[in-house]
């Protein structure tokens, strides 16, 4: 039987973080190699003490005979131990920081790259919260890691060697007693850190993290909505929701330090207290000069070990964290761009076709469309019903390549949607959603932005074409006037009619609407289906519907349930049929007949 080939491990952590910093090899070799010499320097002081004390008890008690030369010679050398471990480190950190920077400059440019090139649908179900988190605090802590940590974790592998070397060579009993401490210590720590539980603590910590950065930001940008609706209690529920849980998972993190944090900062700061027994009782049987030497120098050099183990732990609660920053940011990473032929097609005609077209957001999940075909012609009104969760706006988001089909072909004037730049694609669709998004500049930049060399005459044409030149006047720098500064805000429905404005000034012959009248004021409908005539003049038009009465003289109906096409017509053709379309279209009559007080609505 032939061997099955593993699939290599994705990297992770420190590995990853060395990855990602690979093109700023030699900065962060030469940071880990003057660590490393720091790490050594800083033992010089503890030998040249050791020194000292060597030749004070070697004289003892005839102190006029010590050899002042050799101890100004120690005390110069325990100086320039200090002196070297500062000019190194300091280098060290030089380096590490260079690699730093650069690599966070490139490795910021290349999310924000990738960011672009993914299916734009993903920025809809990732959430702005949780990719500002990624890019602002995940990213960022990578910076950290190799700045500062990465040097901390060479300076903790090389210190525990030379100080182990020290403890043995200079005193062999004293040195396993030492060395009995440290394995305590150690113990007590990644009873803590290897657990599951801890590990399972980080991760949920950081999810819980994120959910309330994704909360926060729906709050406070939805709050005029909220306002509106009076769902300030159930909106603020659900931010405190996420506040709670994070809350929650950041006891648990921290909490689950309680036992292993105390006892490996006890054992290691108090070595001595297995020191000092032992050392006595083998000073009953061996007091001379030698022995008593290597017992001073001891009880000197615990102090040292403390710092260094204290070092490897802060290091490898580092590591915890890094681990998950950057499984975040890989999350994002690893989605597959959109494939961009970035070929400029100019179509000849612009007829829409689902071949055989199935989709699904996530694998092994229901599918969004199955086996759905159908055919758009050029110049028509093709309207999409269904309930909600049948596909609709799946259809739309194909269409637009907001994804890619699993299977089967969508068609555009004759060519394979995949075959065609996506720049010439967006030059050829036009999209006016529910959710508009303005930018904080000017109205007439906002109704020019996608389209370059527009002079003001063409703006205030598509602005009286989408019924909002009106209301633009009156604002207090008319065009010039910029969104959201100095308390000029502009209602829903303004601002429908200032995104149908962009959509009729880029006059791409392909219109894809979801109809953004379903809950809209009288007033606002009937300006903004006058300004959807306008738009849809002469083009190719696919509207998402939600109130039948929008699209009863669509030339085609397509009637969506769970992903497949079950009908397809026109209005009369559908009713006489007698299925689905009719029974939503006598449930929408009957609503309309809905009376409060006596009166029809």
């Amino acid at each position: 039987m032939e061997k099955k080939q593993k699939t290599p491990k994705p990297k992770t952590g420190l590995s990853r973080c060395l990855e990602i910093a690979s093109d700023r090899k030699p900065l962060v070799i030469l940071s880990a190699v003057l660590s490393s010499l720091a790490a050594i320097a800083s033992f010089i002081p503890y030998l040249a003490i050791y020194g000292v004390i060597k030749e004070i008890l070697s004289v003892y008690p005839k102190l006029d005979l010590l050899d002042t030369h050799h101890i100004m010679l120690m005390a110069w050398t325990a100086l320039g131990g200090i002196l070297l471990n500062i000019v190194m480190y300091f280098l060290a950190i030089l380096c590490s920081h260079l690699a730093a920077f650069g690599t966070i400059y490139e490795l910021k440019t290349a999310f924000a790259k990738h960011l672009t090139q993914i299916p734009l649908g993903y920025h809809m179900n990732i959430g702005s919260g949780k990719l500002r988190k990624i890019m602002e605090d995940n990213i960022e802590s990578i910076e950290g890691f190799i700045a500062h940590q990465f040097p901390d974790f060479t300076a903790s592998v090389t210190a525990p060697i030379v100080m182990v070397v020290i403890l043995l060579v200079i005193n062999v009993k004293l040195g396993l007693i030492s060395l009995a401490g440290i394995i305590l210590a150690f113990f007590a720590e990644f009873i803590g850190y290897g657990s599951k539980d801890m590990k399972n603590n980080m991760e949920q910590y950081q999810n819980a993290l994120e959910s309330m950065n994704n909360a926060s930001v729906e709050f406070v940008r939805g709050m005029p909505v909220i306002k509106a609706f009076g769902r300030e209690r159930s909106s603020f529920a659900k931010l405190k929701k996420a506040i709670g849980d994070y809350t929650d998972w950041v006891l648990k993190f921290s909490l689950g330090w309680q036992n292993c944090m105390p006892a490996f900062t006890t054992i290691i700061n108090n070595i001595y207290l297995l020191l000092i027994p032992v050392g006595m009782l083998i000073m009953k049987n061996n007091s001379s000069k030698e022995f008593l030497m290597d017992f001073i120098f001891y009880l000197l050099f615990t102090p040292a070990i403390a710092g260094v183990m204290n070092k490897i732990m802060y290091v490898s609660e580092s590591f915890m964290q890094i681990n998950g920053s950057v499984e975040r940011m890989d999350e994002v990473m690893k989605i597959k761009e959109l494939p961009d032929t970035e070929k400029f097609i100019k179509l000849g005609h612009y007829d829409i076709e689902f071949r055989n077209v199935s989709f699904s957001y996530e694998k092994d999940q229901q599918k969004a469309l199955d086996d759905v075909s159908f055919r758009i012609k050029e110049g028509s009104f093709t309207a999409v019903v269904g309930r909600s969760g049948s596909g609709k706006s799946t259809i739309a988001n194909l269409i637009s390549r907001f994804y890619d089909t699993d299977s089967g072909r969508v068609i555009i004037g004759g060519h394979d949607i995949k075959e065609i730049g996506v720049s010439s694609l967006m030059e050829q669709v036009s999209f006016v959603y529910q959710d508009i998004f303005l930018f904080k500049m000017s109205i007439a930049d906002n109704i020019s932005l996608g389209k370059n060399n527009v002079s003001r005459e063409q703006v205030i044409e598509a602005a009286k074409l989408a019924r909002c030149h009106e209301f633009i006047k009156d604002l207090p720098d008319g065009y010039d006037t910029v969104i959201g500064s100095s308390g000029i805000h502009l209602s829903g429905g303004e601002r429908q009619r200032i995104s149908i404005a962009r959509a009729i000034l880029r006059n791409a012959p392909i219109v894809v609407l979801d109809e953004a009248t379903a809950f809209s004021d009288p007033e606002n409908e009937y300006l903004i289906k006058q300004s959807f005539r306008n738009l849809m003049k002469g083009k190719t038009v696919i509207m998402i519907a939600h109130r039948l009465g929008s699209i009863k003289d669509a030339d085609n109906i397509l009637v969506m349930d769970k992903g497949r096409l079950i009908e397809q017509g026109t209005h009369d053709e559908l009713i006489r049929k007698g299925g689905r379309y009719k029974t939503m279209w006598e449930s929408y009559e009957e609503s309309m007949q809905w009376k409060v007080g006596g009166a029809a609505v």
